[in-house]
């Protein structure tokens, strides 16, 4: 299929005018989106609807496919086979500066030799917005990501948070529908990152534009998303809230990549049983029974080990095992059961009081069967 990006055509949307208030988000469609590399797909037929003023974010692992789908959105990789509607106007045929579209890159790609204004300024002095305007948003800009009164610094002057907050600002100072951000934390360290998260999520709720953001970090996509697609091998596994993909996660694959996870493999031989290689556990109503595998989701968070002579309480699931490591966190402590035939359960307890057992005490593991999770398993699972 050849590549389609080589055509153009006039620009989609209104028509903006200097000292217009900012526009409000648009809706980004995808419909069977796929780029081909040869005979090799790194993205294969993504649909995916993405609603006005959403934050969405791509998640998912390295070569999964999602900073593509982000190129193809921005115009900077073509399209192989589908359609990328904004708005309902079909963008794909489009070049990059005619797409609308803020854009902020993990590396920042300031202009070195520019200052923090200019660099801001750029987008708007290439449209053309009388010099006045210009400084009135640049201003606006720099108050917006708190960077008032470093106006006339180079970007070598910054650190790696202020580079990246003027990346932001020149993103946003055209008044984009949409804002792509491709990874744009990920050279940070872990305060400064959850410092600027909090600031995207300030940023998303006052210009109430549409943010598609990519990130392989899933504790960053559960803090900034409105909603997630995780992307496994080119395609969309699944799209949900965060609480939906975390509480309730379709495949095996969402249910180990979002977060940790204790999986239980085995076959529902009856109603409301799992048999698994040397005992059986309860699952959620509405499984049903047959000889495909399928596997049981425990967060370690949902597990809890009872005290010494504690009874089971009702519509919980139990296993003993033996207390093999303990490790503190600060906030909880992690600790690690396994089980007789050899399997390992991660449990997460709050660290507030003295851990009750030891490394090498027997521990009786408990949780309610209504916070697991049935998922098929696949044979990429295996």
């Amino acid at each position: 299929m050849p590549d389609t990006t080589a055509t153009s055509a006039p620009p989609t949307g209104p028509a903006k005018t200097p000292g217009s208030p900012p526009a409000s988000g648009a809706t980004v469609r995808l419909r069977d989106l796929t780029k081909r590399y040869g005979t090799r797909a790194a993205v294969d037929r993504v649909n995916l609807d993405i609603e006005v003023g959403e934050f969405m974010t791509f998640l998912g692992p390295s070569g999964s496919g999602k900073t593509t789908t982000l190129n193809m959105i921005a115009g900077f990789s073509g399209v192989s086979e589908g359609a990328i509607t904004v708005d309902g106007a079909d963008v794909a045929a489009l070049p990059p500066h005619k797409r609308d579209l803020g854009m902020v890159f993990q590396h920042y790609a300031l202009f070195p030799h520019l200052t923090v204004a200019r660099n801001i300024a750029f987008p708007l002095e290439q449209r053309k917005v009388p010099k006045a305007e210009i400084r009135r948003r640049v201003a606006e800009s720099l108050k917006m990501v708190q960077l008032e009164g470093m106006a006339e610094r180079l970007p070598s002057q910054l650190s790696g948070g202020q580079q990246q907050r003027v990346a932001l600002a020149r993103a946003v100072v055209f008044n984009p529908r949409v804002l792509l951000m491709d990874e744009p934390l990920g050279a940070l360290d872990k305060k400064l990152r959850e410092q600027l998260q909090g600031e995207i999520s300030r940023m998303h709720r006052e210009l109430g534009i549409t943010f598609v953001f990519v990130t392989h970090d899933q504790e960053e996509a559960l803090a900034l998303s409105d909603r997630i697609a995780v992307f496994n091998e080119g395609r969309i596994e699944q799209v949900g809230t965060p609480e939906e993909l975390y509480e309730r996660p379709a495949t095996l694959f969402v249910a180990r990549f979002l977060g940790e996870s204790n999986v239980f493999t085995g076959r529902c031989t009856a109603p409301g049983v799992l048999t698994c290689d040397g005992f059986e556990l309860a699952v959620p109503s509405g499984a049903a029974v047959g000889p495909a595998e399928v596997a049981l989701v425990v967060r370690p968070e949902r597990m809890r080990l009872l005290a010494p002579g504690e009874s089971v309480p009702e519509h919980h699931n139990q296993l003993d095992g033996t207390v093999t490591e303990i490790v503190y966190f600060g906030a909880h402590r992690r600790v690690t059961v396994e089980l007789p035939g050899g399997q390992r359960l991660q449990l997460r307890e709050a660290a507030g009081q003295e851990a009750p057992l030891r490394p090498g005490s027997a521990a009786r593991a408990a949780w309610p069967v209504a916070r697991s999770a049935l998922v098929p398993v696949a044979v990429s699972d295996v």
